[in-house]
């Protein structure tokens, strides 16, 4: 009598661990400063960005990918030519993040790792661009080492 009530209760035990790893599998949680956009399986990328909180999705159907909005720090270095054609070294520090909106657009149009494909030729090429519009003395007189440069980059 005794082995099948230990033989019951073990059979429970292991039902509750299976049903405790499946719903384990089924939450995520999402941090402050963090969304998430969901692939489906049948109908791709959804729409819908999601934000902080523990969310709910079906395992092995949907994927979350999460994205990182809080605003980080990059450093681009540049040796581009001046107005009067004298070669310039020059260091921006920029602050990035993503539109949260625009999330599900960004992922299937560049990926997971659009800071380091898109973020670096748009920042050279501004920088470029307004370096050449002024000499090298201005840029010394106008810009001292360590001063900030606030730069509105193209929506």
């Amino acid at each position: 009598m005794a082995a099948k009530v230990f033989e019951s209760i073990s059979n429970f035990v292991l039902a509750l661990a299976l049903a405790g790893g499946l719903v384990n599998s089924a939450l995520y949680n999402m941090d402050a400063g963090h969304r998430v956009v969901i692939i489906d399986g049948s109908h791709g990328v959804q729409d819908i960005v999601e934000g902080e909180w523990t969310h709910f999705l079906i395992p092995w159907v949907r994927k979350p990918i999460i994205f990182d909005c809080r605003s980080r720090p990059g450093n681009v270095s540049v040796i581009t030519g001046s107005k009067d054609l004298q070669n310039v070294n020059i260091i921006l520090r920029i602050l990035f993040r993503p539109i949260a909106s625009q999330l599900p657009r960004i992922f299937t149009s560049i990926g997971e790792d659009y800071d380091e494909r898109v973020l670096l030729s748009i920042t050279t090429n501004i920088l470029k661009s307004v370096v050449a519009c002024f000499d090298a003395g201005e840029l010394i007189t106008y810009l001292p080492a360590g001063q900030s440069v606030l730069l509105q980059l193209p929506q």
